[in-house]
């Protein structure tokens, strides 16, 4: 409840400052953001990457994020050759609904209908998945997608220099070998990772305007549809035969497939210049709106 109130004050803090005349907006977004991806990011893989035991019995719920990224990218980058939309807008589809809000909304809402023994599962999906694909495959799409000049191999340069690309790698080595996160860092990455969600509400805040011309964009409806439809529902189709229908890790799987877009994808897309109005609507909105659609697979999947 007290993460709640605080993301919801950052927000109307956001929103407050926007509506300032006089302050440097630009800048103040592009602090929060570069705080956000240069700091937090890498704090976050330092603390929670080196945890996970790699293993078989954890790669399902952990693929369904990474099945529901590429299915985006394919559908959206398809949808964008086929309709000619320009490159900016078909990035951000592919980052933005691509992943989903496993962590600020979907563990509250997991831990709220089916308990806490759901909980490692939806911490599992939101480390093994969605962090690792906003910390490296949502890069490489950004990369891709707001590359202008004709060089492509100055992309993977652009991917090494993004700080928590370098990070995931050097944790995800930590993670194979066995080697843990020092003690000592423990206490300071961890406050670090709390400032997250506030921070990222804050940073929606200051970009986010809401207008009937937003809302009636194709664009948005398409973002939303497949986040929180056609995901959950392409995840059910397929995960129903390599997990028991009835067990709390299908249930979990496809629940957290359902949740709104993740606001840290958000963040990405903005960083790249991929349509960031865009970006911060499926992110802001995208959260109300789910609830609904949540309900809706939670009474489903029974």
């Amino acid at each position: 409840m007290t993460g709640a109130i605080i993301a919801f004050l950052c927000l109307m803090l956001g929103l407050f400052l926007q509506r300032r005349p006089g302050l440097p907006l630009e800048k103040i977004t592009k602090w929060v953001n570069a705080y956000l991806l240069n700091i937090v990011l890498p704090a976050l893989a330092l603390l929670y990457i080196p945890q996970i035991d790699p293993g078989w019995d954890l790669l399902l719920p952990i693929s369904a994020a990474w099945f529901t990224f590429l299915l985006s990218w394919l559908i959206f980058g398809s949808l964008g050759k086929m309709l000619s939309w320009d490159r900016q807008t078909t990035g951000c589809l592919v980052i933005v609904a691509g992943l989903a809000n496993t962590s600020f909304l979907g563990f509250p809402v997991v831990e709220g209908l089916y308990g806490k023994d759901a909980l490692p599962i939806a911490l599992l999906i939101d480390q093994g998945g969605s962090f690792l694909l906003v910390s490296s495959l949502s890069i490489l799409v950004g990369s891709i997608y707001s590359h202008k000049e004709g060089n492509l191999r100055a992309i993977p340069m652009k991917i090494l220099k993004f700080p928590p690309f370098g990070f995931l790698l050097v944790t995800m080595v930590m993670s194979i070998v066995g080697w843990k996160t020092p003690e000592f860092l423990i206490p300071i990455v961890s406050l670090i990772g709390k400032t997250m969600a506030p921070m990222a509400i804050f940073a929606i805040g200051l970009k986010f305007s809401l207008d009937f011309d937003s809302l009636s964009s194709r664009y948005y409806w398409f973002g939303m549809g497949y986040r929180l439809l056609l995901a959950p529902l392409m995840v059910w189709l397929i995960y129903r035969s390599l997990i028991p229908e009835n067990s709390l890790e299908f249930k979990v799987t496809v629940l957290e497939s359902g949740m709104a877009p993740m606001i840290t994808g958000s963040i990405v897309a903005i960083q790249y210049d991929l349509k960031p109005k865009l970006a911060t609507l499926l992110a802001g909105l995208g959260i109300p709106i789910s609830l609904v659609t949540i309900l809706a697979w939670y009474y489903f999947l029974g």
